[in-house]
């Protein structure tokens, strides 16, 4: 049984497990304690001493570090707590770029929240020498130090999560920067352009690249057809950059202002990520049977393969060869789809919104091409797509339920689940095992697969086959699975691997949530629910199942694995150096 232990905050006694935080402890009291450099399970340090609390002892303590004593006596709000908090800001803010108006944060920014909440009004009661910095634009991350606050969520979410470290702090005291080694940008580094950083930073001093004007370009070039994919984990999250819950689906709303904003077509990636099950589910098939290379690992996360090439290449010939689904989708578009509407490829753009900055690398690299043109020429994030909305003047949330167009907007159930770690790999058997017996799967849901753990297994029943597979859900995670099949500890068959942790709900182009919410809230199990729900909802739920999948089968493909499969759809991937 736990040990409990009683403790008072602000003359309210609780009682919480042994072990707990201060900060723990006052939340359960119902007594917010400001934070800014803490965010739960990423980085708990106490370096930005917002947090502070008086313990009836000599100097105030951080609450985010401070372990609960039984009969703890804690005081949050005394005259010196408030005033503590306040100095310890203004002397953040006097290291700060405060040019608010024009930072992408501004208005869900937690620096300047707390500025709100504590009542610094001008931050220049400490006024003095700052340090500049260049800007890092070298990636699809864009790197601006002159906003950075010296939290270390950033590098918490790049050290410990994804277990990559290209940044740290370098120098000391008034000197202390967030940098890669040896002053090197990250375009240097074996940076993963994963995007966790971005989304653990509480102020504008991570972005990502901005691509919108590219695209505002295209849809407004009168020679140019400009056709738009969402991924399946926008639709989960969009929702929330118009004010709606976390874990809202929107579908319908996506689609509508995508044509609104003025795209020539909108068709949709879940519509290419039931053509990667075909694929992928076919190649599983063929390595099974044929004596091909297991266990094989899944190749839909841009930010895994850029890891796998740096850090354990000799894993890529374990890698499907399948492009990732929006790539497929685009490669289609420039040549089915072309063909069918009697367009030159070469008038085509395609546009992909993408929960993740790693695609914007994926799109630029040149092995994703076909007769000299890229198969995707702009990808913008989730969070971009929102901008977009805004500047254009739409009232999102007034917006009806639109579909897709077709020919390439058709999906099923299992293409949606692909925004969730473990959803690539339940849509992969559903497909797999029909395939295999023959028979029809019953109950399709393959719930060992899913959940937030960073290393789920299973051993699936198909047919005769028992078929053990593995789910890895961030680098890290991927890391700790990959050390255990290369020690021969374990054996699989399959393996999923996403990059972030989470899957794409959780992508680095997602909305940003304060860590106000992210420490005590899961956003991405209600992001993932909205696409299960969406998958139980829909009529089809089995990639091998879209009548327009058959379609371009039976039109332009030919079948799975065809020769023309593998010109199109299909790639290779090769070792990276660590730096460049």
């Amino acid at each position: 049984m736990e040990q409990m232990i009683t403790v008072t905050i602000d003359g309210v006694q609780v009682e919480v497990p042994a072990g707990s935080t201060v900060l723990e402890a006052a939340r359960k009291a119902n007594v917010k304690i400001p934070t800014l450099c803490f965010l739960k399970d990423i980085n708990e340090t106490g370096n930005c001493r917002l947090c502070v609390v008086d313990c009836g002892g000599r100097a105030l303590q951080a609450a985010c570090v401070l372990p609960c004593t039984p009969g703890m006596v804690v005081k949050t709000n005394t005259p010196a707590v408030r005033e503590a908090r306040k100095m310890n800001l203004e002397l953040i803010l006097s290291n700060h770029d405060k040019k608010c108006l024009s930072c992408v944060r501004s208005q869900n920014c937690e620096l300047q929240a707390l500025c709100r909440e504590l009542g610094v009004e001008d931050g220049d009661r400490f006024a003095g020498a700052m340090n500049t910095y260049e800007e890092d634009a070298t990636m699809s991350i864009v790197r601006d130090n002159n906003k950075c606050v010296l939290c270390r969520r950033c590098v918490g979410a790049c050290a410990n999560v994804q277990k990559i470290g290209v940044i740290g702090p370098v120098m000391r005291g008034f000197k202390t920067a967030i940098e890669s080694p040896f002053g090197m940008k990250l375009g240097q580094m074996a940076c993963i352009n994963c995007g966790q950083c971005i989304t653990a930073c509480p102020v504008g001093a991570l972005k990502e690249k901005d691509n919108t004007k590219e695209v505002w370009d295209a849809i407004n070039d009168t020679t140019k057809h400009v056709v738009v994919q969402p991924a399946p984990a926008v639709r989960a999250a969009l929702g929330e950059e118009f004010g709606m819950p976390i874990g809202t689906g929107v579908t319908g709303k996506m689609a509508a202002a995508l044509r609104r904003l003025g795209f020539d077509k909108v068709f949709d990636t879940d519509f290419a990520a039931d053509l990667t099950i075909m694929e992928e589910a076919n190649e599983l098939i063929d390595r099974v049977t044929n004596g091909g290379v297991l266990p094989m690992i899944t190749s839909c996360s841009p930010g895994w393969i850029k890891f796998c090439e740096h850090y354990y290449p000799e894993f890529i010939p374990n890698l499907s060869s399948c492009k990732s689904p929006h790539e497929m989708a685009g490669a289609m578009i420039k040549t089915y789809y072309a063909q069918k509407a009697g367009i030159d490829p070469k008038d085509i753009v395609v546009v992909s919104v993408m929960p993740c900055t790693a695609k914007k690398f994926e799109a630029k690299r040149p092995e994703l091409s076909n007769n000299g043109l890229f198969d995707v020429d702009h990808v913008i994030t989730t969070r971009e797509l929102a901008n977009m909305i805004k500047e254009a003047g739409i009232d999102f949330n007034a917006l009806p339920d639109e579909d897709f167009d077709s020919l390439m907007g058709a999906s099923t159930g299992a293409a949606v689940i692909f925004g969730t770690t473990g959803g690539v790999m339940e849509a992969a058997l559903r497909t797999a095992y029909e395939v295999i017996t023959g028979e029809t799967l019953e109950n399709v849901n393959f719930t060992a697969v899913r959940g937030m753990e960073g290393i789920k297994e299973a051993t699936v029943k198909v047919g005769d086959l028992d078929v053990s597979v593995a789910v890895a859900s961030s680098t890290g995670k991927a890391a700790e699975l990959l050390d255990m099949v290369k020690s021969g500890e374990k054996n699989y068959t399959f393996i999923e691997v996403m990059g972030c942790p989470g899957g794409c709900v959780n992508g680095g182009g997602q909305p940003i949530v304060s860590a106000q919410i992210r420490n005590w809230e899961d956003i991405r199990t209600k992001r993932a629910q909205a696409l299960y729900t969406e998958d139980e909802a829909k009529t089809l739920r089995k990639s091998h199942e879209n009548p327009e999948i058959k379609q371009i089968y039976d039109e332009f493909l030919g079948k799975p694995n065809s020769h023309k499969a593998h010109e199109l759809l299909h790639t290779s991937y090769e070792k990276r150096d660590l730096y460049l």
